[in-house]
């Protein structure tokens, strides 16, 4: 894919949804950072479940560390792999307290020293909370760019760092929410729906089905 189609594809999904955000339920860089730990493997609708019930009772790290493994439980029970994830939490919180003064840290370094937090946890957060131009590649980015051909690679990694070497700059804040949304709800993985895709002129896999 060249450069001048990498653009209009950016620039259709700009045009569709000019301020793109993640659909987890957030009201600051904590609140965010326990939901996306809680996202590992789980859907957003199944989290933001979750947190709207436990962030009225225990929203910051000193609260949740108060509730404790057995605590936080209960209000996360309904989450893929609940009991790893509070375990995670409460050592991230404590953390938190204790290195950071209860604060999230702005670093890669930082982040992905607190448990529960990878690369693609520790992007989702410099983006979403603090507004780098880093682009977390999940499963729905993954696909997205290799069928499209926005940016092909093997693995996540090569596929971030891709993305990052291709996407122009104006776009590459808000790249990451675009691409996650489209592959959600357009560019699904067993069935995309290509007869209500916004980008499918410029998209390669549509032009390999129809040829």
């Amino acid at each position: 894919m060249n450069a001048d189609k990498r653009k209009a594809i950016f620039s259709k999904l700009r045009e569709l949804n000019a301020n793109p955000d993640t659909e987890l339920h957030y009201e600051n860089p904590f609140e965010l950072l326990v939901a996306v730990i809680l996202s590992a493997q789980a859907t957003d609708i199944s989290v933001n479940k979750a947190t709207d019930k436990l962030y009225p009772v225990a929203s910051t790290p000193e609260s949740i560390l108060a509730l404790g493994v057995s605590g936080l439980k209960p209000y996360i029970r309904t989450i893929g792999l609940f009991n790893s994830k509070a375990e995670n939490i409460i050592k991230t919180c404590r953390l938190l307290i204790e290195r950071h003064g209860s604060e999230v840290p702005r670093t890669r370094a930082e982040l992905e020293a607190l448990p529960g937090v990878g690369r693609k946890t520790a992007n989702v957060i410099l983006n979403t909370a603090f507004g780098e131009p880093t682009i977390a590649v999940d499963t729905h980015i993954f696909r997205v760019s290799n069928r499209t051909g926005i940016a092909k690679g093997k693995t996540p990694l090569e596929v971030e760092k891709r993305l990052l070497r291709l996407t122009p700059e104006e776009f590459k804040k808000d790249a990451h929410h675009w691409l996650i949304l489209h592959g959600r709800y357009i560019c699904k993985a067993r069935k995309p729906m290509c007869d209500q895709c916004p980008i499918i002129e410029w998209c390669e896999y549509s032009r390999k089905e129809l040829s």
